[in-house]
């Protein structure tokens, strides 16, 4: 671990270079290409924090910034005054958080002459940001996402979710068996729905349960796409864009036969390991969805999309995507959705899902898809589920969640879930 805290510091900036440069990319393909891959492994998760809660306040931190600064810095100085700014800001020392992004800087072999703007603008952040920053607002979305966002839903109601995405997500756990076990060995709260939340958690795989595969990580609105499909011991179930793998352990777990398909062969590397630690079973195949065929008893589609429901834990989102992608993401989903439709045994039952906040990826997806097959229903009863809540179920029959909902609990993610039953 760095006594300095100068190694897990200019991590954080380099991944802001590569989130917020000119070829944006996800914190998660960084990580995943091993961008962290040399640090310790508190340095690591310390790196993390540290980008994660920059993007959660950079326009806080951008709007204190500018007070001292006549024009912006390249754009490594202005990650690493951002950084600097959100630690001071949250209280950390001053004369070590000023200290290690000056070294930081001075060491870059192109901008080391701004070690003295860095040094002084930090200092000045430090005597008066604290102060400011919790007076500022929640941080907005971009406006490529608010725009959408806000002609959906109301600027009342994105401003929560701006709320909600500023303080971040808790740690979610799905138990394999035993909720009220591992909330108890955890420290955690069981929530009305059966998951378990930890608000101070640790590293994850320190924690109790971990090892012996009693749990898995799994935010409180993605847990329950399975508990609507209600699967049975011995059903077929088909899992379809199934990794990382939480809903294909759910499914497992309650004795269902799961085939569970997606068509990355490292994402499905790491479903296989997600099962094995927990000791559970599925056919995995690697493959596209739509190349599928066979008979389910029943269908779960955790469809690809925006991904705008998480952003709470994922803030890097909306800085690395501009939108672009909407119209190929809502065209796949249609096609996914009538693939499975084919799949699906007469009398047998679907839950299609999106973890977006957009209409178009959940709402408007399933009324399209009730108009065009004439033996889909929805099935409004399948949602009554412990804990949710009846004013979250929206007019066609599915279930809207919303990072907002929840707020004195922590948060969830967006998610929308709708059970579709097949005629016999």
């Amino acid at each position: 671990m760095s006594k300095t805290g100068l190694e897990p510091r200019q991590a954080a900036v380099y991944l802001l270079d590569q989130i917020l440069g000119d070829a944006p990319r996800l914190m998660s393909e960084l990580l995943a290409a091993g961008a962290l891959d040399k640090l310790a492994p508190e340095d690591r998760a310390r790196a993390q924090r540290l980008a994660t809660e920059t993007l959660r306040g950079l326009e806080r931190a951008d709007r204190l910034l500018q007070k001292h600064l006549k024009k912006y810095p390249p754009l490594t100085v202005r990650n690493a005054l951002r950084v600097g700014t959100v630690e001071l800001c949250q209280g950390a020392a001053a004369h070590g958080v000023v200290n290690a992004m000056v070294t930081l800087v001075s060491r870059h072999r192109r901008l080391g002459q701004l070690k003295g703007l860095t040094n002084a603008v930090l200092r000045k952040i430090a005597a008066e940001g604290p102060e400011a920053w919790d007076a500022l607002r929640a941080p907005r979305l971009p406006k490529w996402l608010r725009g959408p966002l806000v002609q959906a839903w109301g600027p009342e109601v994105v401003a929560a979710m701006e709320r909600a995405h500023f303080v971040g997500a808790p740690l979610d756990l799905t138990a394999k068996s035993n909720p009220e076990k591992v909330a108890k060995a955890t420290g955690g709260t069981l929530l009305p729905t059966g998951s378990v939340r930890i608000m101070q958690a640790s590293q994850v795989s320190t924690m109790p349960g971990y090892e012996t595969g009693e749990w898995w990580v799994q935010d409180a609105a993605a847990a329950l796409p399975v508990r609507i499909l209600d699967p049975k011991k011995g059903e077929s179930v088909l899992d379809l864009c199934a990794a990382p793998g939480g809903k294909t352990m759910q499914l497992a777990a309650a004795g269902a036969e799961v085939t569970a398909v997606d068509t990355s062969e490292a994402r499905m590397a790491r479903v296989k390991e997600n099962l094995t630690r927990v000791g559970l079973q599925a056919r995995l195949l690697t493959e596209d969805a739509r190349k599928v065929s066979g008979q389910w008893d029943a269908i779960l589609l955790d469809a690809p999309c925006s991904a705008t429901g998480t952003i709470r834990r994922h803030p890097d989102l909306p800085f690395a995507k501009d939108g672009s992608e909407f119209g190929a993401l809502i065209e796949l989903q249609s096609e996914l959705l009538d693939h499975a439709w084919g799949l699906l045994k007469p009398g047998g039952r679907m839950v299609f899902c999106t973890c977006s906040l957009l209409p178009d990826e959940g709402e408007v997806q399933v009324e399209e898809a009730l108009a065009r097959h004439q033996d889909m229903r929805v099935d409004p009863d399948a949602l009554k589920q412990p804990g949710v809540e009846a004013d979250w179920i929206t007019e066609e029959g599915g279930l809207r969640l919303r990072p907002d909902y929840w707020s004195g609990r922590g948060g969830m993610d967006g998610f929308y879930i709708a059970c579709l039953r097949k005629a016999g």
